[in-house]
């Protein structure tokens, strides 16, 4: 439905051009829901506002469908491009009513329809995100979330085949946030649209997404599933950046036959999973989930990935116990099990199991990849 190739894009300045995207290319396949994360100033907006049409790219080609909206010659208009759009500000019309504001695109668009067709296709629309019986009240007095309901609304209301989403909910609390984050995806699925969607919110990403593509200085640095990016990151930056890790430096001693590493660190031996071909000698980080790490009073006795340490801090925190293990003069973070009794300065002994312990390499920056979805 969308594929996006060799993208670049740059503005100009006192000092010259700085570079926003770099050379970025993906696909989005129909009906999938691809989320484009990062930081601020990561390039992630300025992809979408290409897509878009409110950017002028440098460089690539820009395709909808099969057909060619950014390229050579070629740069489509916005309202041309068949998408729907919501800002981060929602931009909803404060003079408008409700149902002015949704039929506003109807009312302007290149497409001619009827009164009566924009009568039936506002109330879908507004049906369709739980805004029934509000067409009349005036838009500003509605709540954060409706008003986030509304742009969605007027976004659909042109049935487009691609919906573009520039971080919708961070304007919200965390509590509405979380309940329109599951809506969202919940109509995103039901309606099978294709969406590309803008956010820095890890959790948004990981909950709503088909496709997770992590961008870091104009470039995509990894792209997957929301699983395998979490459990599987390519570098030291993708596994900071989604969500909580812990890194312990080492060296690649061997391979096993079932292509696992044996990585020496500080702490120990450790067989780990790698994401890099890496030989013996390659220096490398692993990467552990605090929530993998196992803590084993010490009569435990295991065979592999066990490493022993001193707890520093266990403060409880309901639904889980968060912990700092000193191991060999690293500090590791635990999230335990909230049945265990634990006590500050306590010798422990730690298991990470290899499935969940990855080897990334040390010195990894973002890279342009292929990315599709």
């Amino acid at each position: 439905m969308l594929e996006v190739s060799h993208l670049s894009k740059s503005y100009s300045t006192d000092r010259g051009p700085v570079p926003a995207v770099k050379d970025v290319s993906f696909e989005v396949q129909e009906g999938a829901f691809y989320t484009l994360l990062g930081p601020s100033g990561c390039g992630k907006t300025t992809t979408l506002r290409c897509i878009a049409g409110l950017e002028r790219p440098n460089g690539g080609e820009i395709r909808i469908g099969n057909r060619l909206i950014s390229g050579g010659n070629v740069f489509v208009p916005p309202h041309q491009r068949d998408i729907g759009m919501v800002f981060q500000s929602y931009a909803i019309w404060p003079h408008m009513t409700v149902f002015e504001n949704v039929a506003f695109p109807l009312r302007v668009g290149k497409e001619r329809v009827s009164a009566q067709s924009i009568r039936d296709r506002v109330a879908e629309a507004l049906h369709t995100v739980h805004l029934d019986g509000l067409e009349d009240r005036p838009a500003p007095q509605l709540s954060g979330g409706q008003q986030q309901r509304l742009a969605l609304a007027r976004a659909l209301v042109r049935r487009p085949n691609l919906l573009l989403l520039d971080e919708p909910l961070s304007n919200l609390d965390a509590k509405l946030r979380a309940g329109l984050r599951l809506e969202i995806r919940e109509l995103q699925q039901r309606l099978g649209i294709t969406t590309l969607y803008v956010t820095h919110d890890q959790i948004e990403a990981l909950a709503m997404s088909t496709v997770v593509a992590v961008m870091n200085e104009g470039l995509i640095a990894q792209a997957g599933g929301p699983r395998e990016v979490y459990e599987k990151p390519n570098s030291r930056y993708v596994a900071e950046f989604v969500g909580t890790t812990n890194f312990l430096p080492g060296t690649v001693t061997s391979l096993a036959p079932d292509g696992a590493l044996l990585v020496q660190t500080e702490a120990g031996a450790l067989v780990c999973q790698p994401v890099i071909n890496a030989g013996a000698g390659r220096e490398v980080l692993v990467s552990i989930r605090p929530e993998y790490v196992q803590i084993a009073d010490g009569s435990f006795r295991g065979e592999e990935n066990v490493l022993d340490g001193r707890l520093r801090t266990a403060v409880f925190l309901g639904e889980y116990v968060d912990c700092l293990v000193e191991v060999a003069g690293h500090e590791l973070h635990v999230r335990a099990h909230p049945s265990l009794n634990l006590s500050d300065g306590e010798r422990v002994r730690l298991t990470l199991p290899k499935e969940q312990c990855v080897a990334i390499d040390s010195e990894a920056a973002a890279v342009a990849v292929g990315a599709t979805g």
